[in-house]
């Protein structure tokens, strides 16, 4: 008898092991997930890099270390935003601007800059430089900033520059380096551009992508050619890089860009974040609600001064809506301009979506099809977010 017993009670404990080992392999994962397959504590949470703005198996780029900023690279193109939440930034040092002025330092034939506003010493220096060494430097400029000490300075140097002289903006930020590479973005070369405003930069090498940038800057520089006087002449709209990445190049008001923009939005299926230094254009605010309403997830943020100081903003519609769109965080300025659209576009440049950027400004924009890049203006846009206005 005591033998049975004890057999009885081994199989016992056997069934009870099984038991438990059936809810712990079986059981709790569902509890833990939900029967969605969610966590079932689950709640609507802010854009993360581990959220659906993050591109999963996208390959990792380079890193460009910069005190004060964040940079990667790949074979054609490397990529900057700035910092102006970082502590260092007040030091107005170790900034986006160290690389361009390392470019220009290299420069060897030509340095053509269309620049809208230009104060930051270590540019100025560094194109003085190139002057000095006998590299052919000429700057084109929004005529209202050509007489401020960095302006001045590079003119009594000798440099050639003009302005457009006229009631539209020169708004561009582009810079052009011996025909062979370009830089371009929403960054003002300005101390508060560089150090306390949101800003994108990017270098694209190019010959392409550099020849269209030399004919619009020589446009305005030598044909003296500007706003709605200058007609659609762009040598190579759409170039198609080396790792088969496309590039669309447009130019305003000439390309007809929120024409460009407005298939791109109405085509998104899954995803549009956009940062908006002004938004007031409607067919493109209603391209927007449209996609929404089809069930296109929408998550913006926008500069707060423009949005109280712009006539016809579109940030009211948005959030009548319902849409995820906030009000920025930073005490400088939310300068970007940019859409990024099903995780895998974006476009990008010194073009507001506004009327005068349409119809009367200089300005420049880039449609890139890239989901590497895509991921990086990701990044940025969970940076502002993140400070964001709910």
């Amino acid at each position: 008898m005591p033998r049975r017993r004890t057999v009885r009670m081994d199989r016992n404990t056997t069934l009870i092991f099984l038991l438990l080992f059936f809810v712990l392999l079986y059981v709790l994962p569902l509890l833990e997930r939900g029967l969605g397959g969610q966590p079932a504590t689950a709640t609507p949470a802010a854009p993360t890099e581990t959220s659906p703005t993050a591109v999963a198996g996208a390959p990792v780029l380079k890193p460009i270390p910069l005190r004060v900023g964040y940079g990667v690279s790949d074979s054609w193109f490397e990529l900057y935003f700035t910092d102006p939440l970082n502590p260092l930034s007040k030091e107005q040092e170790g900034g986006v601007d160290g690389p361009i002025v390392q470019a220009i330092d290299r420069a060897q034939v030509s340095v053509d800059a269309a620049l809208y506003s230009l104060s930051l010493k270590s540019v100025r220096d560094a194109l003085l430089r190139a002057h000095k060494r006998g590299v052919r430097v000429r700057l084109v400029m929004e005529s209202e900033n050509m007489d401020r000490a960095v302006p001045e300075t590079l003119k009594e140097a000798g440099i050639p520059m003009i302005g457009d002289r006229r009631q539209g903006l020169m708004h561009n930020k582009f810079i052009v380096i011996d025909g062979q590479e370009v830089w371009t973005g929403s960054t003002n070369l300005t101390d508060s551009g560089v150090y306390s405003d949101n800003n994108n930069l990017i270098r694209i090498r190019s010959k392409e992508v550099a020849a269209d940038y030399s004919k619009e800057f020589e446009e305005m520089f030598l044909e003296d050619k500007f706003g709605r006087d200058k007609v659609a002449a762009t040598p190579f709209p759409k170039v198609v890089m080396p790792d088969g990445t496309r590039v669309e190049v447009y130019f305003s008001p000439d390309d007809g860009v929120a024409a460009a923009i407005l298939p791109l939005l109405s085509s998104a299926k899954e995803s549009i974040y956009f940062l908006a230094y002004s938004f007031t254009a409607n067919d493109l605010g209603e391209a927007i609600l449209e996609r929404a309403k089809a069930g296109v997830q929408v998550h913006g943020v926008m500069e707060k001064d423009q949005v109280a100081s712009n006539r016809g903003t579109e940030f009211d519609p948005f959030r009548q809506a319902g849409l995820d769109v906030r009000l920025d965080g930073n005490s400088g300025q939310m300068h970007h301009k940019v859409f990024i659209i099903d995780r895998a576009i974006v476009i990008f440049g010194s073009y507001n979506f506004s009327a005068s950027a349409e119809e009367q400004n200089d300005e420049n924009l880039l449609v890139i099809y890239n989901p590497q890049i895509a991921a990086e203006f990701l990044k940025e846009f969970e940076r502002v977010y993140a400070v964001a206005q709910p």
